[in-house]
């Protein structure tokens, strides 16, 4: 079973992650009753177990939704000090839809899809625009629409920002999502590849306007490292 137990622990460029109400968080109650496999295997994630220093709390999802993920994002997303968890959520009927938690339950999420068997590939969260307002951006349907999708995060909200087709981060079957956000000293960029996974393509955010060029390496991993340009 891919992943299993997997802890996410990414806290993004925060320094005051070690106050956080939320210390680590990690899906749990393994479930098949979602028929999907677009991760490699039949098994989703029924619960989301946080710890806190308190203790740990469970978030258990009704019958008719899952976790449809690898592991839990823990990011600082309202600048508080202390991280929230971003997760991604499918309902059977409805599809997949990017959900954020905290340690009382759900603070907010994107519409679902709005089809079964559906799904979005994050890609992380960071100032994307250098605004202090922190972005969240995932592909929406890595497979079928491959559309890059940016939401900013604000006031427990989300709100979508901006949107760039032609670009993926996943195939079908494979037990991880690859690229994301990297800062290689001259501000945030979403590394992804293009369409036909023939090129490597760095995105940015400014003034409302996702902008996107191709880097001469052709490893996702290398780019989102800053290994490469």
């Amino acid at each position: 079973m891919r992943g299993a137990g997997v802890i996410a622990a990414l806290a993004l460029l925060f320094s005051g992650a070690a106050q956080a109400q939320i210390t680590d968080a990690r899906y749990t109650d393994p479930t098949a009753r979602y028929d999907h496999a677009v991760l490699g295997d039949a098994l989703e994630w029924g619960a989301l177990e946080l710890t806190t220093p308190a203790g740990k709390r469970r978030i258990v999802l009704p019958d008719t939704r899952v976790f449809e993920d690898l592991a839990p994002r823990l990011a600082d997303l309202d600048g508080d000090g202390a991280p929230e968890v971003i997760t991604v959520e499918t309902d059977l009927s409805l599809g997949a839809r990017l959900a954020v938690y905290g340690e009382t339950g759900l603070i907010a999420a994107t519409p679902f899809i709005g089809r079964p068997h559906r799904w979005l590939a994050p890609l992380g969260a960071a100032d994307l625009d250098g605004d202090g307002r922190i972005e969240i951006a995932y592909i929406d349907r890595p497979h079928l629409a491959k559309l890059l999708r940016v939401w900013r995060f604000e006031n427990g909200t989300l709100t979508l920002v901006a949107e760039k087709p032609g670009l993926t981060n996943h195939r079908i079957g494979q037990d991880f999502i690859s690229g994301g956000i990297r800062d290689c000293g001259q501000g945030p960029e979403i590394i992804t590849a293009n369409a036909d996974w023939s090129r490597v393509i760095a995105t940015r955010f400014q003034n409302g306007t996702l902008s996107s060029r191709e880097l001469k390496t052709r490893s996702l991993p290398d780019a989102a490292a800053c290994k490469a340009d």
